[in-house]
């Protein structure tokens, strides 16, 4: 039987049928696609030459800040959307420093000796500024700057013989990297509201500050994923992108004096510093719990 309508918005084909609906744009074609045709609907202008994702990288890269002014003066139709563009990176290199053994849970002791899974290990599991965790060398469990009742879940973590507490530190990464990618969603935001308090002057709507904090941050996951590629060279160079890179983008997008910026930023790694620091406390807490 002819279709005659959309199966999407019911709206009524001429004829001939033609291959898009003219109310939704949505294919009329009622047969499933062919693997051809899945990946070519997959990928779009999205990855073509000539399409959005080039153009976006393009500026990401090599155009610090760019991107941000350009989406802020409503050219948002030829470039990948922010979201989308942070959460593709993101999701990118966290699974490269998953494949790449680039996070690994310490296998020595304190002391640099190798820790040998017998009741009683030197083990700190937890060492992140006052907060410390972990079994001396007697065996005893200690628990230093956390709540009494973490420490107590802690405690009952610890609890295990040897093969569950190697099992469990081998497994340690992997959960880790992904309440870490968690924890990062989460911060961005808390990027932003920095940024709108640090530069409170610039009566600036917190969703255009959140759309620099990603446009910043798809570049340093961008630039950890260069360092993990093994070239020495390379991930000096990556790394050293990073904060020239972030201080040319914030100049551009926010402007004024550099010296008056250099002093914003320095601001700004301080209230952001602190708050990844908390973070990674709580992800390191979670990784041992979970």
């Amino acid at each position: 039987m002819q279709q005659t309508r959309c199966r999407n918005c019911s709206y009524v084909l001429g004829e001939p049928r033609p291959n898009f609906c003219a109310a939704c744009g949505q294919d009329t074609s009622p047969k499933a696609p062919t693997v051809g045709e899945f990946i070519q609907h997959l990928g779009g202008n999205y990855v073509a030459m000539e399409g959005a994702l080039w153009r976006t990288l393009a500026l990401l890269l090599f155009r610090p800040g760019r991107l941000t002014l350009e989406y802020l003066a409503g050219r948002k139709r030829r470039y990948v959307l922010p979201v989308r563009l942070y959460l593709t990176i993101s999701v990118l290199t966290l699974l490269l420093i998953r494949f790449s053994g680039a996070i690994q849970f310490p296998d020595v002791r304190p002391d640099g000796k190798p820790i040998e899974f017998k009741p009683g290990p030197d083990l700190t599991f937890i060492d992140v500024g006052t907060a410390r965790a972990g079994v001396d060398k007697n065996g005893v469990f200690y628990c230093e700057g956390l709540p009494p009742w973490m420490c107590r879940k802690l405690a009952y973590r610890f609890d295990l013989d040897p093969k569950n507490l190697q099992r469990q530190l081998s497994e340690a990464p992997e959960r880790f990297l992904s309440h870490w990618g968690t924890a990062m969603f989460l911060l961005l935001p808390m990027f932003a509201l920095w940024l709108k308090l640090v530069f409170i002057d610039r009566h600036m709507r917190y969703t255009e500050h959140l759309v620099f904090a990603l446009h910043v941050h798809a570049f340093w996951f961008a630039m950890v994923s260069l360092a993990l590629l093994g070239n020495s060279l390379l991930s000096v160079l990556a790394l050293l992108s990073v904060p020239i890179y972030s201080q040319i983008a914030q100049q551009r997008v926010y402007g004024g004096r550099w010296w008056l910026g250099l002093l914003r930023s320095l601001l700004l790694i301080i209230l952001y510093g602190s708050t990844m620091s908390v973070a990674l406390i709580l992800v390191m807490i979670w990784t041992v719990l979970s």
